[in-house]
């Protein structure tokens, strides 16, 4: 299916049903079986529509994997552990993250590794890059066998369907994907309505006339089945992406293609749609539930503070010169504020009475 086909099957449905929230058209467009980004292509890499911080530096998910390895010590060494990632692309994060972990050898025997994949392209490839680490893959995290779970998640939530509200005279109103009157999508705007206005944060609730903000409850619900589960069993979760705290007005749903801005409502199934995470609004809904959060940090202070520079240093030492300035590169593209260093932030989600982790020391709110 072509993206003008999904465009025109989502037109239809329009036509018969009437506009459709923001957040059921990202799922379409992301998701559909036919048409959706993810069903159709792999996205990731300079081929691709977007590049991540595993495909820039191998350090970013060694790194990572040194973190889990001490925090699985703080916390008793249990086995077996059960070591998920959600979306995890090419497998690249992990490939680096399991190579790292073969310095613990105790804590690589614990793992059995668990993949929540909703593309079946990109399954394949983590099925066949993974292979020696016999992965289980699972749909959802609900599937997720019972047990002690450390979990990694990186640019995941900033793909999680949004809800866009508008400050309307009175009460807030959502806005929608609608028709134009040649029968193109646009987006318009749906009645003012009070329960629309609970859901805005409290904070934000004063702003003028026409400020957007926005809202994912598919990230809230996440949170909320993360708390159930470290409630009853020992865990914890690191959540990269880029964002902004505390929460804050404005619309960030953005899409790209080919490694450029795209028309939000063009291309539809064959750009990229996210938006920033609000990372107040996360932590919130996983207090809620009891678990203790820690940070955000920003990206580039945490890796920083697992030990970043030395890993270069080392990497450096047996290097060629042109291995040298790639490895330092991306090293410098991971932490400088002015790239993805402060924009991108780190966040970790632990069940109560956990030891802090590393790299988020004083960070901590919520359940102690």
């Amino acid at each position: 299916m072509s993206a003008s086909d999904l465009a025109a099957r989502i037109a239809q449905n329009i036509r018969r049903q009437g506009p459709i929230s923001v957040a059921a058209f990202m799922t379409l467009a992301l998701h559909d079986a036919q048409g959706g980004y993810y069903a159709r292509r792999d996205p990731l890499g300079r081929r691709g529509d977007f590049i991540t911080a595993p495909e820039i530096s191998q350090i970013f998910g060694e790194l990572i994997g040194l973190w889990y390895a001490d925090l699985w010590q703080r916390i008793g060494a249990p086995e077996p552990l059960l070591l998920a990632e959600l979306g995890p692309g090419h497998g690249t994060l992990m490939a680096d993250l399991l190579r790292a972990a073969e310095t613990v050898p105790a804590f690589r025997r614990a793992l059995r590794l668990c993949l929540v994949e909703a593309s079946p392209i990109l399954r394949a490839e983590q099925r066949e890059r993974l292979a020696s680490a016999e992965p289980l893959f699972f749909d959802d995290i609900d599937q997720l066998p019972p047990g002690s779970l450390l979990l990694i998640a990186n640019e995941f939530l900033d793909a999680l369907p949004i809800r866009q509200l508008v400050r309307g005279c009175s009460e807030w109103a959502e806005r929608l994907v609608g028709l134009d009157a040649d029968g193109r999508l646009a987006f318009v705007l749906g009645p003012e309505n009070r329960a629309l206005t609970l859901l805005v944060p409290p904070s934000l609730r004063g702003l003028s006339t026409g400020t957007i903000v926005e809202i994912c409850p598919a990230a809230a619900a996440l949170a909320a089945r993360l708390g159930e589960r470290f409630a009853h069993s020992p865990g914890a979760a690191l959540f990269i992406d880029y964002g902004y705290f505390p929460s804050a007005p404005g619309s960030t749903l953005s899409a790209a293609r080919q490694h450029r801005p795209e028309h939000i409502l063009k291309n539809i199934g064959a750009a990229d749609l996210s938006a920033h995470v609000d990372f107040a609004a996360f932590a919130e809904a996983a207090r809620r539930t009891g678990t203790v959060v820690w940070g955000p940090v920003p990206q580039g202070r945490f890796l920083v503070s697992l030990g970043a520079e030395a890993r270069l240093a080392a990497l450096s030492a047996r290097a060629s010169p042109p291995q040298r300035a790639l490895l330092e590169s991306g090293l410098r593209r991971l932490i400088d504020p002015q790239e993805m260093g402060t924009l991108f932030k780190a966040m970790a989600v632990t069940s109560p009475g956990l030891p802090a982790p590393v790299g988020f020391a004083e960070t901590a709110s919520g359940s102690t």
